[in-house]
């Protein structure tokens, strides 16, 4: 059975970043990534999704958690990585002794979360995997790394994580191998936080686009 974890790119995240939240602060993004899975959950997303296909659905959860943020990035993009994350908990299994921990994750109610992943877009790569799973996890990945390097004003925090993130998941075992599909959607997902920081009119579905192409063009 396949089990699927968290990067530390995320783990990062919640243990430095959300640490250093207000309870005021932790309430509404909680509220927000609450909003957004409803969104995702919904017939009217379905609809989206089935009518203009994964990319454009994709741009569509990103305005409505513009508009649930009230037009602010950081936390659109920050509520945006945990909304997006298929699972609620992360198992890690701890050297020297294989202790593994559950680590918990801000997620919607049960119902809301199950019909959120079976909503979430998938299929958005030209090298997305055909089957039921796709690249659920890829979103996660985009959104935590978009946060980051948005949020990076002296240098590219992101970039500076990707390199040992693959690294640290090998050694802790919360992976068999090294993701490489992984560590290309973080770069798209920094790429896209750099440029929304100089056009706020920049959408999702342009960068993953983007990537399609040009893997397009290197296995040509």
């Amino acid at each position: 059975m396949r089990v699927y974890f968290l990067s530390i790119l995320n783990l990062i995240i919640m243990n430095f970043y959300f640490a250093e939240m207000s309870l005021a602060q932790q309430s509404k993004l909680s509220k927000s990534v609450n909003e957004i899975s409803n969104y995702i959950a919904s017939k009217q997303f379905f609809e989206v999704r089935n009518t203009s296909g994964d990319l454009a659905s994709v741009d569509s959860i990103y305005l409505k958690a513009l508009k649930i943020n009230n037009n602010d990035y950081s936390e659109t993009l920050l509520s945006l990585m945990f909304a997006t994350v298929p699972y609620r908990e992360v198992p890690i299994k701890l050297p020297p002794f294989n202790v593994i921990i559950n680590y918990p994750l801000i997620s919607a109610d049960e119902d809301i979360f199950n019909k959120k992943n079976e909503n979430l877009p998938r299929y958005f790569f030209i090298d997305t995997p055909e089957n039921d799973y796709g690249d659920l996890d890829k979103l996660a990945h985009f959104f935590g790394s978009a946060f980051l390097s948005y949020e990076s004003n002296i240098f590219d925090l992101g970039e500076l994580i990707g390199y040992f993130v693959e690294a640290f998941e090998e050694s802790f075992k919360v992976q068999s191998n090294i993701d490489y599909r992984d560590i290309d959607v973080n770069y798209y997902g920094r790429l896209f936080g750099k440029l929304l920081k100089k056009d706020k009119t920049i959408l999702p579905s342009q960068i993953l686009l983007f990537r399609s192409l040009n893997f397009f063009r290197f296995v040509l």
